[in-house]
């Protein structure tokens, strides 16, 4: 982890000319699985990162002071998620941008309430995150994506518009995310007078699903919903085209990333799943989009979800003219924010008003909106 940080710290410094050797810093990090089966997420946020980072110094800093970036690895493992929060506490870090998985920001929130240092996730939907503080009364917790009940009533609609009882699975991987948004959808489906045929937890990190596979295509499963991530659910719907069964599978927005048809191959053409409008075509990113291709790396999934909660962070340290946790969080609940994402408003748990979801297909090895 420290050559990621230095590399960080180092994308930080380019513009290090205009800062005298005795000016002030503050760090700011971002956590996610930089290893493990989900590390393309992790990719996407440290890439984030070290761009806004870069930018926000190009501009002369935050407060007059220099931003410096740090990653930290979670693996999407709650206790190391825990770890890493700990260490970044003792690092003196003001700002997380992050975590990535429900499953981890939700323990390591409570480390970071204990050491009053903001968080904003750029990526964890599960309702708890947010819900939780604001029972506890924290107030150092926001995010700037949606939320999963929100997207799980996209999800319930369209299988019960497409679908009769008996014909669907709702699969869960057990993880805060995945069942909470499996959960989700079921309830919205349910709500529109639909039965779901199977209800099935797997375990996350399993590659053989034969047996499910099997089980589902005795059944007459039609659609397979997957609440969980794209490594699973890619090996699912690949096994159960090895097995000459054509089910549609939908899932959530674990599946917007181009690591997902590397494990399907042709196997995923027609997946489809629920996330927000591309920001990459918003004219907000326009620029930034433009940077991050001329670096050879295509910002897709959470990367521009990650600057633009540096950017929401930079601005409400602005308002506040203090890194002080409490007073930035009064600038961030109910505060809205220009941003690369476009201008959005957080309520007073922190979470974004009215988010959109918005149907993605794969065709031909490249996903996009229906």
């Amino acid at each position: 982890m420290k050559k990621l940080a230095l590399a960080l710290a180092a994308a930080a410094a380019l513009t290090a000319g205009s800062y005298g050797a005795a000016k002030a810093e503050v760090k700011i990090a971002t956590v996610g699985p930089i290893t493990g089966q989900y590390a393309a997420f992790g990719e996407q946020m440290k890439r984030g990162l070290e761009m806004a980072v870069k930018d926000l110094n190009a501009a002369g800093g935050v407060n007059g002071e220099k931003v410096v970036g740090i990653a930290e690895d979670d693996a999407c493992d709650p206790k190391q998620a825990v770890a890493a929060a700990n260490k970044l506490v003792g690092e003196g870090v003001k700002f997380v941008d992050g975590h990535f998985c429900s499953g981890s920001s939700i323990p390591a929130s409570a480390v970071y309430a204990e050491e009053d240092i903001l968080m904003i996730s750029p990526a964890s939907t599960n309702p708890a995150f947010t819900e939780e503080a604001a029972k506890k009364g924290w107030t150092n917790v926001a995010r700037v994506c949606g939320r999963d009940d929100a997207q799980g009533v996209v999800a319930g609609n369209y299988l019960a518009d497409h679908y009769k009882d008996g014909e669907i699975a709702i699969l869960q991987d057990k993880t805060a995310y995945g069942k909470g948004l499996a959960d989700e959808t079921k309830k919205q489906l349910n709500k529109r007078g639909v039965k779901e045929g199977m209800y099935e937890a797997y375990t996350a990190g399993e590659k053989d699903y034969s047996a499910l596979v099997s089980k589902m295509k005795s059944a007459g499963i039609k659609a397979i919903y997957v609440g969980g991530y794209h490594t699973e659910a890619g090996l699912i719907i690949r096994q159960a085209k090895e097995q000459g069964y054509d089910p549609q599978l939908v899932s959530g927005d674990a599946l917007v990333t181009d690591e997902f048809w590397k494990i399907t191959g042709d196997a995923g053409q027609g997946t489809i799943m629920t996330f927000a409008p591309d920001p990459r075509k918003f004219a907000s990113a326009k620029k930034i989009v433009e940077k991050f291709r001329a670096e050879g790396y295509e910002p897709e999934g959470y990367t521009l979800y990650t600057y633009a909660a540096a950017q929401v962070w930079a601005e409400a340290a602005k308002r506040a003219k203090s890194f002080d946790t409490e007073k930035l969080a009064k600038q961030i609940h109910g505060g809205t924010f220009d941003t690369v994402i476009g201008t959005i408003t957080l309520d007073d748990k922190g979470d974004i008003k009215d988010p959109k979801y918005v149907w993605y297909i794969w065709k031909n090895g490249t996903y996009g909106e229906m």
